[in-house]
């Protein structure tokens, strides 16, 4: 049987896309916005983040206005 993918993650272009935004948007509320998904590097040059956790914020972004 072959085991469901459980996590998925995205690049910042990917994850910014996803939420509608600009990269360097995408990289200011990283930095900035209290609650924001951390990513987890890959390598010195890579950075991936969670799809889950994105979803998560989104949502809870959306409930909040």
């Amino acid at each position: 049987m072959v085991n469901p993918i459980t996590h998925q993650s995205a690049r910042p272009k990917d994850a910014a896309s996803f939420l509608g935004v600009g990269v360097s948007t995408f990289w200011r509320w990283a930095k900035e916005r209290p609650g924001f998904p951390k990513g987890r590097k890959l390598s010195h040059r890579c950075t991936v983040f969670d799809l889950s956790e994105l979803v998560a914020w989104r949502d809870a972004q959306i409930g909040g206005k």
